[in-house]
């Protein structure tokens, strides 16, 4: 089997690229494989990567490709999860599978329609520009029909009092793209933009712990790696600062689907983004956010309350720009020989 390696701005890691139709469709062999895999990619020194997708033609005359992300879980080689999603490996596998020949050699102005397994998300891929290592996209989750607001709120209000290590911590628990807790920072004692980017283990733990309440909340495992959460609060410039965690550690700027999910919780009044995005003037049009990695901006696209969904509001569509894919390259995984061993050594070392 040929595993290809590709790496989105913004991202945590590379992720590790796979053709699905060469995999098994029973979970626990096909785990098996994949851990099987993750072993070869530590022996090369590959331990890093942590996002794996697998990718094949759609048999859906909507859809271009067919995705299924698996976050591989850090402390042994046969811990995932397949809960939810990653917006920046659903790019890594469109350009892998274009450089594989799954998919037509990308374009500018082409648009790859991806139809995400994990949970039913469609999500359209467009290419921005195309150059010799990579490419860049804007990328736009669509909803199939408008999502009332109601239903993209898990626990079943845009605010949620949880119990976390002896203390309590409202959040915002918001399901779009990916399941998130969003919590004010400043409740837990971060003033402001310059100090959520500057806290380390203290603040991180402290997030760990809310964000395992949260799972509990949603009845899901604390050990998995949903929901993500990330600490908002009014940007210096303007718009929303965020500091999102990723597995195991700090996100170095927050996920693409933590963007698509922030942007959407923007637009359900009463959350906790929404309470920041207005106190800081970024209400309505595009939203910034900053993160430590840099700057991003989302448009969530809304009926407006009272037009649809029993009078509450709904998603349509929610749109990120300024997105660039590296492809570090392809190797075949076993049997593995030497030389082998040494072309995943080389690509490993430049996503390190």
């Amino acid at each position: 089997m040929i595993g290809h390696l590709a790496y989105a701005s913004g991202s945590p890691c590379p992720t590790f690229v796979l053709d699905a139709k060469l995999l098994p469709r029973d979970e626990e062999a096909l785990l098996a494989h994949l851990a099987e895999a993750r072993r070869y990619l530590v022996s090369a020194g590959g331990s890093h990567v942590l996002k794996i997708a697998l990718v094949e033609p759609s048999a859906h005359p909507m859809f271009d490709l067919d995705y299924r992300f698996v976050q591989a879980l850090p402390g042994a080689p046969d811990r995932f999860d397949l809960r939810g999603s990653c917006g920046h490996s659903v790019l890594s596998a469109v350009v892998a599978a274009s450089r594989s020949g799954m998919l037509p050699r990308l374009v500018p102005g082409a648009r790859i329609r991806v139809q995400v397994l994990n949970n039913g998300d469609s999500v359209v891929c467009e290419v921005d520009r195309v150059e010799r290592d990579g490419a860049g996209f804007t990328v736009t989750f669509v909803q199939p029909s408008p999502v009332p607001f109601g239903d993209l709120l898990p626990a079943g209000r845009p605010r949620t009092t949880l119990e976390a290590a002896g203390e309590r911590v409202e959040v915002s628990l918001v399901n779009s793209a990916n399941a998130y807790a969003f919590v004010d920072a400043r409740t837990l004692g971060v003033p402001d933009q310059a100090a959520l980017f500057a806290a380390g283990d203290e603040l991180l733990v402290r997030l760990e712990a809310i964000r395992g309440a949260a799972a509990d909340r949603l009845g899901w495992s604390r050990d998995g790696a949903f929901p993500k959460i990330a600490a908002v609060l009014p940007a210096e410039d303007g718009g929303i600062a965020a500091r999102a965690v990723t597995v195991p550690r700090w996100h170095p700027s927050i996920a693409l689907t933590g963007v698509v999910c922030l942007g959407t919780a923007v637009r359900i009044p009463g959350t906790v983004p929404w309470s920041i995005a207005r106190e800081s003037g970024a209400g309505v049009g595009p939203i910034d956010i900053a993160t430590p990695g840099g700057r991003t901006a989302v448009t969530a696209v809304t009926t407006v309350p009272g037009a649809a969904a029993g009078g509450d509001g709904a998603l349509l569509w929610a749109t990120v720009a300024r997105k660039r894919v590296t492809f570090q390259g392809s190797f075949v995984l076993a049997p593995l020989s030497h030389l082998q061993f040494e072309e995943v050594a080389q690509c490993l070392a430049l996503s390190a």
